[in-house]
């Protein structure tokens, strides 16, 4: 279903750690369309039933790329530019709460 557009000019690679994997993506995306490139199939599980969501409008709109980056959850992974060493995780339900923060 996604596949990047061939170039001409070289695209630059940058290494993250995508669900506890150490990966090699695009570099000069979003995270988002990274994780798209390594087909996982899914970036998050809905909060009430659990089903699997993807990357949809990707432009921040409808928040079905939700996924924990660098240790915070609930990160538009459409809005946000991958950069080298960073750390994706998938996202179950609503994610994991920031520390200092309280449910509710």
């Amino acid at each position: 279903m996604f596949k990047q557009l061939s170039t001409t000019d070289p695209v630059d690679r940058v290494n993250v750690i995508l669900n506890g994997r150490l990966v090699e993506v695009p570099g000069g995306c979003s995270v988002a369309a990274a994780v798209l490139s390594q087909n996982p199939g899914y970036t998050r599980t809905t909060p009430v039933s659990g089903s699997k969501r993807a990357p949809f409008c990707m432009m921040g709109v409808c928040y079905e790329c939700l996924m924990v980056i660098n240790g915070q959850a609930n990160q538009r992974a459409c809005c946000v530019m991958v950069q080298n060493a960073m750390h994706i995780e998938t996202q179950q339900g609503v994610g994991k709460p920031l520390e200092g923060r309280e449910n509710g």
